[in-house]
């Protein structure tokens, strides 16, 4: 194996830091700072930080430089509320064939996601159990047709490189609740439709909570427009 080139070494630091959430959307790459912490010159972390505008985790801004990609509103907007759709609709049909086994297997993994958040938050680790818990619930879904949007849906979530929870994690405690909330409607057996509208509105509740964060983050960012 051939040794790591300068460049790659800044590239894997800094797209490590943007996958996990430590440098979020917004945040400024100023070059010699990273560059001090690598013990390198700039240019590397130069040609590291072009890598990363040409796969669109990085932008330039006239009178800001290098600063991590804000998410995509429209994108994002319309990834969310497809996802709502068709997740809503898959646990909404998934409920009647859940078993206790799986509602207590959910329960436990709601439980891990509470208990992640008395410590220092990660909001990669809690959207991955997130995705634990949900799967839980929607992969009994009959219709592998509505299931395959579902999982299109997550994936497109994962290319758009993206944890709603790094931007705003209040809703992590929000979240959890309404994950509870959500497991007694399925175990009282209530009408499939009325649990597709809780599935559906846990997940556009955390739609409008990152909308309403990056419109915050633009006003601050623009505070003229």
């Amino acid at each position: 194996m051939g040794v790591e080139s300068k460049s790659e070494q800044a590239y894997r630091l800094i797209r490590a830091r943007i996958d996990s959430g430590q440098y979020v959307p917004g945040y400024r790459l100023v070059l010699a700072p990273i560059a001090a912490e690598l013990e390198m010159s700039v240019v590397p972390v130069r040609e590291a930080i072009r890598r990363l505008e040409a796969e669109q985790l990085v932008t330039f801004e006239r009178n800001v430089g290098a600063q991590v990609a804000l998410i995509k509103e429209t994108e994002y907007l319309h990834t969310m509320q497809t996802l709502a759709l068709v997740e809503g609709s898959a646990t909404g049909l998934a409920a009647p064939d859940i078993t206790a086994d799986q509602i207590a297997r959910a329960r436990a993994i709601n439980d891990r996601m509470r208990e992640s958040l008395s410590g220092a938050f990660d909001p990669q680790r809690f959207t991955a159990l997130n995705l634990e818990f949900h799967s839980v619930l929607f992969e009994a879904c009959p219709n592998p047709h509505i299931l395959d949007l579902v999982h299109r849906g997550w994936n497109r979530m994962n290319v758009l490189r993206n944890s709603s929870f790094s931007f705003v994690p209040a809703r992590a405690t929000e979240s959890v609740d309404e994950h509870e909330q959500l497991l007694r409607l399925i175990e009282r057996r209530a009408e499939p439709l009325e649990i597709e509208l809780a599935a559906r509105a846990h997940r556009t509740a955390t739609l409008d909570a990152v909308l309403a964060y990056t419109e915050e983050h633009h006003h601050q960012q623009h505070p003229a427009a």
